[in-house]
């Protein structure tokens, strides 16, 4: 399950068009920083298992983000996190992530991949067929152009993103929730199990959404409501009282009572969770939960600066204190 990715179709929902995009956002933004793209620019979400992917012509850099999938260059291992200049002839393939690194790899490009814009976005949106290419997961033979790369584009070569500024995917943690907006739909004794219990992702969790299974989560009456918006991140209980998070390509209302918000921050956190793998949740205030955001920007505004101390100078990097860099020129 390859597919063509970027921030997300936005601004449609209320026409019944789900956002899409990538599931791991901030892995798609890093990685468009480094190479002096638009951080929005469409790059390939790679799902546990990698296509071998053959450079036809031309020539530019390339950057793996998220998870550790394993990738080649002609046999030889590359690093995650770096640029790397591929050309003509070369041949990137991609094995099966390490599972404590996550469930899906992100293979930005100089220029971006090309494809039509629809309704605003180069999404895939796999379930109605549409954005990306042709509206589905890549296959054999497909081919991708890129589109115009930064000027500078060569100058990136090189560049890694220091482990200090990449994004945590710690699997061990807890996915911080915001609860509500139907908390009060819910029992006590089924609140204290959503948040005590350890719940594992199902098998047929996906891009829409994923199903967990664990401890059942008893409503106070039952589980329907008035259809209203679904967020990224909304926890839904259906009457079976196991819970569902809601992520890229979930559907625009919803009629199930949610119990719960997971962070923006650590939505990225369970899109890297593999089925049998466990989650667990702890209630954040909404101060909190904006904090975690701010501390998530910042990490960009890192990034780019980073970027521009590269342009300005490159070669390597030496660690400063904290998570800075520093460079003799």
């Amino acid at each position: 399950l390859t597919t063509v990715q970027d921030l997300g179709r936005y601004g449609c929902q209320s026409r019944g068009v789900p956002v899409a995009g990538a599931m791991d956002a901030p892995a798609l933004r890093l990685g468009n920083i480094l190479l002096g793209n638009d951080e929005g620019a469409a790059a390939l979400e790679i799902t546990v298992l990698g296509p071998a992917l053959r450079v036809e012509e031309g020539e530019g850099c390339v950057v793996v983000t998220g998870a550790d999938a394993g990738v080649t260059c002609n046999g030889a291992a590359l690093d995650t996190w770096r640029v790397h200049r591929v050309a003509a002839g070369d041949t990137l393939a991609f094995a099966a992530p390490a599972s404590a690194s996550g469930a899906r790899a992100y293979l930005c490009v100089s220029g971006g991949f090309d494809v039509p814009l629809v309704m605003g976005s180069r999404s895939t949106y796999v379930r109605g067929r549409f954005g990306g290419h042709e509206g589905r997961a890549l296959r054999a033979g497909d081919v991708l152009r890129t589109g115009a790369p930064d000027i500078l584009w060569a100058d990136s070569e090189g560049l890694a993103l220091p482990v200090g500024l990449r994004p945590v995917r710690d699997a061990s943690a807890p996915l911080r929730v915001v609860m509500g907006p139907q908390d009060d739909a819910f029992t006590p004794e089924g609140i204290e199990a959503f948040l005590s219990s350890e719940y594992t992702v199902s098998a047929s969790a996906d891009r829409m959404g994923y199903r967990l299974e664990g401890p059942v989560v008893k409503h106070r009456e039952g589980a329907d409501i008035v259809s209203d918006a679904v967020a990224l991140g909304s926890v839904q209980v259906p009457g079976h009282g196991q819970p569902i998070v809601m992520l890229a390509d979930r559907q625009t209302t919803g009629g199930y009572t949610k119990i719960a918000t997971v962070c923006a921050v650590d939505v990225p956190v369970l899109a890297q969770r593999l089925p049998g793998q466990t989650v667990r949740f702890a209630r954040v205030s909404v101060s909190e939960a904006l904090r975690l955001l701010r501390d998530e920007a910042r990490l960009y505004g890192e990034a780019r600066r980073l970027r521009a101390a590269w342009r300005t100078c490159p070669g390597p990097l030496s660690p400063a204190s904290g998570s800075g860099l520093s460079r003799e020129c």
